[in-house]
């Protein structure tokens, strides 16, 4: 079989296994049944915006041009820093609409294991596709908000205190601590200050997340299609938004959003 078109970042689903869906152009390859198989990637030397649809030389913020980077407000820096969320005072960042429509749903502050323990935030829409993408083997939902910029800073309260990132070399090894996520989370509420206690999640329910992996990396090696613009290897599995392959080499899809490439497997 043979896919070409725009890479975007994979679909996933919770099951007893994560199931992966990769979108690329008009299509959603099952790439579970690929695990154990070899594969084919190859990079067309061609980027397209994956806001506008431009064509770019360069790909910002996992698959922006350059102009949609600097102004569109999915790339906007309260994507990644909840705190800076103003939509609930009614000021304007760079389209108010859209703000609004993300900023003021509810969302979840959550406790995960990754590399280790993390503090996140997301969409309560976009539980538990969140952690999935970011590799988590279990989470848990901390505290749930009206708005995105009280989940932000609940976070940011709490960052003294834990991680908010990911060591991605280890979530790819599967190396993490064994740690009790209700304890965790019982220790965490007495770190927030009394006027969130108010948000802290009445369910204690914890998500654990099985990957399609027969085999984990000792040692890796991330690869990407401007340094090898064709790979050909077996998928040993698949976690986060990363490909695993033999040999410990690993490739980050999301990074690659907007590449044009041709799948054959």
């Amino acid at each position: 079989m043979q896919f070409t078109g725009q890479l975007r970042k994979m679909h996933t689903k919770l099951g007893g296994e994560v199931e992966y869906l990769l979108p690329i152009g008009d299509e959603l390859v099952n790439m579970n049944q690929f695990v154990g198989k070899e594969i084919t990637l190859t990079y067309q030397h061609r980027i397209e915006c994956v806001k506008c649809g431009k064509e770019t030389v360069k790909s910002f913020n996992q698959g922006f041009c350059y102009p949609c980077f600097r102004d569109a407000p999915e790339a906007a820096d309260w994507i990644i820093h909840p705190e800076l969320s103003k939509a609930h005072l009614g000021v304007e960042d760079r389209d108010l609409a859209y703000e609004e429509s993300v900023q003021l749903k509810p969302h979840v502050v959550y406790l995960s294991l990754t590399s280790g323990m993390k503090v996140g935030v997301t969409r309560d829409t976009q539980v538990p596709t969140r952690w999935i993408d970011q590799g988590a083997v279990k989470a848990i939902k901390l505290a749930e908000t009206p708005n995105r910029y009280l989940a932000g800073m609940i976070e940011v309260s709490l960052k003294d205190h834990m991680a908010d990132k990911t060591n991605w070399r280890k979530m790819l090894m599967n190396v993490y601590p064994e740690i009790d996520l209700i304890e965790k989370k019982n220790q965490t509420k007495t770190l927030l200050d009394e006027e969130y206690h108010q948000y802290i999640s009445k369910t204690d329910e914890i998500v654990d997340i099985n990957f399609p992996v027969l085999d984990y990396p000792v040692k890796v090696k991330s690869i990407g299609f401007d340094k090898v613009p064709e790979f050909t290897g077996k998928l040993v599995g698949i976690k986060g938004q990363y490909l695993l392959f033999t040999n410990g080499i690993v490739m980050n899809i999301r990074k690659h959003g907007g590449y044009i490439v041709t799948l054959d497997c």
